[in-house]
């Protein structure tokens, strides 16, 4: 199952830029906060990011 979540520009550091989650239906955070590098982040005001869950095989036993 893959999630979208939406980042808004919280604050500017040496080297990056924080972002913090803007949560949907009052849902408590799935992330928080993130830290992008400058070069990458530009200036864009709002990021999005999609997660997916990457369910681990069972072991095969000997």
């Amino acid at each position: 199952m893959a999630k979208t979540v939406k980042f808004e520009i919280e604050k500017e550091v040496k080297h990056s830029i924080r972002y913090k989650e803007i949560p949907e239906d009052d849902s408590p955070p799935i992330v928080g906060s993130i830290y992008v590098q400058k070069w990458f982040a530009g200036d864009a005001k709002e990021l999005v990011i999609t997660i997916e869950k990457v369910e681990s095989k069972p072991e095969a036993s000997s």
